[in-house]
């Protein structure tokens, strides 16, 4: 076999080897999400087991230490959001019968103009009802090992990725730099120069993208945080940072921040200003995060077009569910990467250049 076929045959071996891959992602993108998860936080938290372990710390005790900083920040955010929920679910309690006078004289005149229903709301059947959704602390007990009989293996599979997390995370934290050792060992010694080259230029285009996303973190939080309060929402500060801080989780930190904004502006305020105002905040806070922030602090700082951010985040998320998500911007920067290097070869290929 001429040296011509040998090099198209390896081509097309690793052409198939790359579609394999592909496949696999796309079939097992649900069970690779907590490893993504952990990979995510492990390149996080590494600096820091590093750190400790330069001052003799071992690092097993430095992942340790490190999965404890991660957890009392978990915490922290639980002490932030669970009082807020409480307070919040109490006060919707308190206000049932405003609530229900607000529905008679606001809501049902709304139906039966549009769709000439006579409705009347009262206090006592939604009582009855909010008792029953959320019933005594026994009878909710009661419901949740109920459901957790009947849609056991579902709850187990939440359960089991929560747990694997950590454990994937602590074994990634250990084991580094031995495992980045170990990959460029199994790299062809003739592309190890440019694949390593290549490597680091993607974890320095991923070190901009965290600082970046950092970046949208501290300013959106800053930015709910001001505006809910010149609103007037009482609960504008743990409300707005919850939001800011949540949004590195895909359309979950804002849809909490959302509902409890609009949960706070239905007690607080006895027109439609609260929702109005909630609406208008959280509506352009999506604008400024999606079309601002995001592609300028996070898309130029790994040097995507802001459209491209947009693309990636669309058709990642489409493909491969969450997981797309996670690994949208840190593919596209790594990608970046390889097609800089693909069209540097172009320009001064033979088939460019020749005339």
């Amino acid at each position: 076999m001429s040296l011509l076929n040998q090099q198209r045959v390896q081509t097309g071996l690793w052409l198939g080897v790359g579609l394999v891959i592909l496949v696999l992602l796309y079939v097992l993108a649900p069970v690779l999400t907590p490893f993504a998860l952990g990979a995510m936080l492990a390149y996080l938290l590494v600096p820091g087991v590093d750190w400790l372990h330069k001052r003799r710390v071992p690092r097993a005790a430095g992942a340790l230490i490190m999965l404890l900083f991660l957890l009392l920040l978990l915490v922290g955010l639980l002490l932030i959001l669970v009082p807020v929920l409480q307070r919040e679910v109490s006060a919707l309690y308190a206000a049932l019968p405003g609530m229900v006078t607000r529905l008679n004289y606001s809501v049902a005149p709304l139906i039966r103009e549009w769709f000439g229903w006579s409705v009347r709301f009262d206090f006592a059947t939604l009582k009855a009802l909010l008792a029953e959704q959320v019933g005594q602390q026994q009878d909710l007990i009661t419901r949740l090992l109920d459901r957790v009989r009947a849609g056991g293996a579902a709850i187990a599979g939440v359960l089991g990725m929560l747990l694997l997390v950590p454990v994937v995370l602590f074994y990634l934290l250990v084991d580094w730099h031995d495992l980045n050792k170990r990959i460029k060992l199994l790299i062809p010694r003739r592309w190890h120069a440019l694949v390593t080259g290549m490597l680091a230029e993607i974890d320095g285009l991923l070190a901009q993208f965290l600082r970046g996303q950092l970046l949208v973190m501290l300013v959106l939080a800053a930015y709910y945080s001001l505006t809910l309060a010149v609103a007037g929402f009482q609960t504008a500060l743990p409300i707005g940072l919850l939001t800011g801080l949540l949004i590195f989780i895909p359309y979950v930190g804002f849809l909490l921040g959302l509902l409890l904004a609009l949960l706070a502006a239905f007690l607080q305020f006895s027109t439609w200003y609260g929702l109005v105002a909630v609406a208008i905040i959280y509506g352009v806070g999506q604008f400024i995060e999606s079309f601002l922030l995001t592609p300028r602090l996070v898309g130029e700082r790994i040097g995507l077009h802001p459209l491209a951010v947009i693309f990636a985040l669309l058709a990642f998320g489409q493909v491969f569910g969450f997981f797309g998500v996670l690994v949208a911007l840190p593919a596209s920067a790594a990608l970046l990467v390889a097609l800089e290097r693909l069209r540097g070869a172009y320009l001064t290929s033979d088939f460019y250049t020749r005339t």
